[in-house]
């Protein structure tokens, strides 16, 4: 990690800009928020780790709308559907250049001529949902319009066009300032005419917010500052409104320094409204900025604060408001056309650069923790050592997403197929295609059992142990050359992986009477287990131990259970 995105470098290089808030300021840098408080991301969706099948590692920037229907008609063929794999998913490079003139994003004329609205009935016709993509930057990752500031009227748009996947990529992001504006006092336009106006100095200072004096703005010239990292806030906590309404405020500034500020005004505590300030170009340090809010009937509260405290806190509060706009906006289109709601299953990517683990569950369904996978060995283990480490952080709707498949990618062989997608169910990992499923079609349009890749990917029982109800990541128990992962499953069972990091062959074992002990293992100890192979597909009984010759770069994946 550079030192620019390293948030311990960014308070060790500030550390004496702000004394009083140091600590506030380190805090902030290692994972604790000014929303730490902030309530998991819950819309229904993803209740068990999201399957299907996503564009960029078969089709890249190539991608086309007749690629997506192809693609989606293969699947109906071979009933993967059936088997869990319900997204069919759009990345990059499917939007035009520019926004239509109402400023929303467009299909790209050229390779999605019947415009993605259209291509969402054909897939649903088939029994997929569609999934799409944008990056939470001024561009996408091909430099495509991006959503960045346009998170309310993309979310409006993907909704109504029928999406219900949405991956959220992080390329030409912009991180939010953590300096604040310093702020003289607001007005509220009022139905009759008048003006409702408050000086800073009738408003509550909350922790390092404090007063000062500039001789050179009108009137008093008295401001408030202080209100930088999460540190201080300003509340106006005695504003009476006669009829509940949507109202103008006007915030009145000292404009000075040549950065941008950031700040948000919460109404009442609960709706959020963002503001930026610049410097301004004209003559004295007087500024204003406006906004216009809801407010209730009878006495309000307006709080304003800069609750950034470092670039992490930034990438969660952009990807909050993403995810927010991304419910907000799937009700909406619910409401309108009386059809239930389809909730949109939130993939946040990030690449693992700001610990999204420690706060994506509050802002979406899954957050990818790695880089962008590669189809080749040292691409998944390497993703893997990363997210089998984080176990903690995942429940039920809330997914660590070490990347997408590469099963049947590049050189793979069969052994390494057949580990990646094992790893990838015991760490209930998304289960997100990116191979030619068309070539797993023979061709009379039968499926082709006898081809491995198809074999892998629709094993019902690997899959069985990704999808289990209780949405359990595996904990690696033994370290080595053959790791031992174990993962609870529902009705006291249990799945354990023997991984054979290595080329070569080598041994693996584990004592299934002492796996018993283990936090959230409920599988009772017994003097007899029966033991299911996975990919063998045969079943022993044992007393407990089990030791294993495994093949390189292979596995053994088993579910176990106490023998009545």
């Amino acid at each position: 990690m550079d030192k620019a995105t390293n948030p311990i470098g960014t308070f060790l290089k500030n550390r004496k800009l702000c004394p009083i808030c140091n600590l506030h300021r380190l805090a902030a840098a290692v994972g604790v928020h000014a929303d730490k408080n902030a309530p998991p991301y819950e819309n229904g969706a993803a209740k068990t780790p999201p399957m299907g099948w996503a564009s960029w590692n078969l089709f890249g920037r190539n991608v086309t709308e007749q690629d997506i229907l192809n693609t989606a008609e293969a699947m109906n063929h071979l009933h993967l559907g059936d088997l869990g794999y319900t997204y069919v998913n759009i990345d990059d490079c499917w939007m035009a250049s520019e926004r239509d003139e109402n400023g929303r994003l467009q299909a790209d004329r050229s390779t999605f001529p019947s415009g993605i609205a259209a291509l969402v009935k054909k897939i649903n016709a088939l029994g997929f949902r569609c999934g799409i993509y944008s990056s939470n930057g001024t561009h996408t990752c091909e430099d495509l319009p991006a959503s960045l500031g346009h998170e309310k009227t993309d979310a409006e748009t993907f909704a109504e066009w029928g999406i219900e996947y949405f991956k959220y990529d992080f390329c030409h992001n912009k991180a939010l300032p953590t300096s604040a504006p310093e702020i003289r006092g607001i007005s509220i336009d009022l139905p009759d005419g008048t003006v409702l106006a408050r000086s800073v100095k009738e408003a509550t200072l909350c922790g390092t917010a404090e007063l000062l004096t500039d001789a050179a703005l009108s009137g008093d010239g008295v401001y408030a500052t202080g209100l930088d990292s999460g540190c201080g806030a300003l509340v106006f906590d005695d504003l009476p409104i006669e009829e509940a309404g949507v109202y103008t405020v006007n915030i009145r500034l000292r404009r000075w320094g040549y950065f941008e500020k950031y700040a948000r005004l919460t109404v009442n505590g609960g709706q959020v409204f963002p503001f930026f300030v610049s410097k301004s170009r004209g003559k004295g340090n007087d500024g204003r900025t406006q906004l216009r809010i809801p407010l209730q009937k009878g006495v309000n509260s307006l709080r304003i604060e800069n609750p950034i405290g470092s670039r992490m806190d930034s990438a969660a509060h952009q990807y909050r408001a993403m995810g927010q706009a991304l419910k907000e906006a799937a009700e909406a289109r619910a409401k309108k056309t009386g059809e239930p709601v389809r909730p949109i299953c939130f993939s946040i990517c990030e690449w693992g650069l700001l610990a999204p683990w420690r706060w994506g569950k509050t802002a979406g369904n899954l957050w990818r923790t790695t880089a962008d996978i590669k189809p080749d060995w040292k691409s998944i283990l390497r993703n893997y050592e990363i997210n089998v480490l984080l176990a903690k952080y995942a429940d039920a709707g809330h997914f660590n997403d070490p990347d997408m498949l590469e099963v049947g990618n590049g050189q793979l062989t069969a052994a390494e197929n057949r580990a990646h997608f094992s790893l990838w169910c015991m760490m209930a990992a998304p289960l997100i295609l990116g191979n030619d499923v068309t070539k797993l079609i023979k061709p009379d349009g039968a499926p082709d059992l006898a081809n491995p890749v198809l074999k892998t990917v629709t094993n019902k029982n690997a899959i069985a142990i990704d999808q289990d109800p209780l949405c359990i990541q595996c904990r690696r128990i033994k370290a080595g050359r053959v790791d031992v992962l174990v993962k609870p499953l529902k009705n006291r069972e249990l799945a354990v992986c023997l991984f054979n990091k290595g080329a070569k062959r080598a041994d693996g074992s584990f004592d299934i009477g002492k796996l018993c002990e283990l936090p959230d293992v409920e599988l009772p100890k017994a003097e007899r287990y029966t033991v299911y192979d996975v990919w063998e597909n045969t079943t022993f009984v044992t007393r407990g131990e089990i030791k294993e010759n495994v093949d390189g770069h292979d596995v053994r994946l088993y579910r176990i259970k106490a023998t009545a």
